[in-house]
């Protein structure tokens, strides 16, 4: 991906700790631990609650606090990790991957005659105090509508290259350009729909709900795909890379790989297949009508 010297996005928060970099203020963000209901997960629970959340949805503190203000909390040290220039450069990376997503939603938003608000990153290591709640960064990146601003462990690049076998820069633009996605949805009034439905549903049709709003976020990614493809900066492989990691955090393969069995009913984000495809069908259309998931007889 031809990313160096691309514009840097000014909408980057760098709670990491120690100084920021290129230019952004750095700043200690209050450090905590996921909150854990007593009598509600067990460890295995825990374990699948964070492993969905490494397939980049909402904030899993939420889930796992299980509204309970009667908790018991892990704490993490406060104290931030040295930062490396790799750090530094990957902060670089991600920046102009926002920026990029930027401006392709400026764009397709005035198609719709709408005007596209910019989300917020924060980059964050060890843990971070959103406005939906406490998560470590073993959750993974994640997007809360509360204040619509994304999350990042810049950390979790690692797991996406080593634990789940998808390396590479576009890989790493994929999962920035999914968590805009839902910041899209929540600008379109769509999540807010989704989870009025799911109140009124039972778990298997809230599941369902769960599936379609997550594998329209990898079309809205497709979306800022293709539009980067037509802008020159994608490289040959780059697509495969997207294509690697949408597959690698499907459902049925984490399931697989979590319990040796795979359950849709319980789904939450889609299989591999439908992650792939979803991503395929923004990344070829480039228009924002075809991500319709919600009226698709397919998945």
């Amino acid at each position: 991906m031809r990313w160096q010297g691309g514009r840097e996005s000014e909408n980057v928060e760098d709670r990491r700790g120690g100084g920021g970099f290129g230019g952004f203020p750095g700043r200690r963000g209050g450090l905590g631990g996921i909150p854990i209901g007593r009598g509600g997960l067990g460890i295995g629970g825990v374990v699948v609650v964070l492993l969905l959340g490494l397939v980049f949805g909402v904030d899993p503190g939420v889930i796992l606090s299980g509204g309970d203000p009667g908790y018991e909390q892990t704490r993490v040290d406060p104290r931030p990790a040295p930062r490396s220039g790799a750090d530094d450069e990957l902060g670089r990376f991600v920046s102009v991957v926002l920026a990029d997503t930027e401006d392709t939603w400026q764009g397709l938003f005035q198609g719709i005659g709408r005007t596209y608000q910019d989300p917020t990153l924060v980059l964050f290591s060890g843990a971070v105090d959103s406005a939906c709640g406490m998560a470590q960064a073993a959750v993974g990146p994640f997007y809360c509508p509360a204040d619509r601003k994304l999350y990042i462990d810049l950390s979790f690049y690692r797991d996406l290259r080593d634990r789940f076998r998808a390396p590479g820069d576009f890989a790493q633009a994929y999962v920035i350009a999914h968590e805009v996605g839902h910041h899209v949805q929540t600008l379109l009034g769509i999540s807010q729909k989704v989870r009025e439905a799911q109140r009124g549903a039972g778990q298997r049709e809230a599941n369902a709900l769960s599936v379609r709003l997550e594998l329209q976020a990898d079309c809205f990614a497709g979306l800022w795909a293709n539009a980067a493809q037509r802008r020159g900066i994608l490289e040959p492989g780059d697509v495969e890379e997207a294509l690697t990691a949408a597959s690698a955090i499907g459902d049925d393969r984490l399931q697989r790989q979590g319990r040796g069995t795979v359950t849709p009913d319980s789904f939450t984000h889609g299989s591999s297949d439908q992650r792939v495809r979803w991503f395929r069908q923004g990344l070829s259309s480039g228009e924002l009508r075809a991500c319709d998931t919600f009226a698709a007889e397919r998945l």
